[in-house]
């Protein structure tokens, strides 16, 4: 199962991808204080279940037929998140850096883009606000996530 009301295991999804020695490369996504220049306290995220465990396994499982030594992980969270909760976490290992770096990135990329799953950012007053999935997030002027 990818999607998850539980707390990500990190630890799990380690020991689950690390077959080989060589690199493991992890991204983790973390609820943030603030959106679009306003406060948050929370994230709701739902998810439409059955599509949302069937993208994720097709992109990890794409990623594996492409890249045949990469094996990748991938967890979302759905429900309610608190400020620094982690949400959603990669983990991709390879036999070199660059592969493990591509197949995690790759996987995060893909997951914002095709899996349905959205997310509702709550406000210090208790509204919330419903946020394009595919919108890019910007923490400063270049546009980086």
């Amino acid at each position: 199962m990818h999607l998850t009301s539980d707390a990500i295991d990190l630890a799990g999804l380690f020991d689950e991808v690390r077959s080989t020695d060589g690199a493991v490369c992890v991204f983790v996504g973390v609820v943030r204080n603030e959106s679009g220049g306003r406060e948050t306290v929370a994230i709701e995220y739902e998810a439409y279940g059955p599509m949302a465990e069937s993208e994720l396994s097709r992109i990890a499982h794409s990623l594996t037929r492409e890249r045949p030594d990469v094996r990748v992980r991938v967890r979302h969270r759905v429900g309610r998140l608190a400020v620094g909760d982690a949400s959603v976490a990669v983990v991709a290992s390879a036999p070199h850096r660059e592969e493990a770096f591509a197949a995690c990135r790759a996987a995060i990329e893909g997951i914002k883009k095709t899996v349905p799953i959205w997310k509702k950012e709550i406000r210090p007053d208790g509204t919330g606000e419903w946020v394009e999935p595919t919108r890019r997030e910007t923490g400063n002027e270049k546009g980086e996530t």
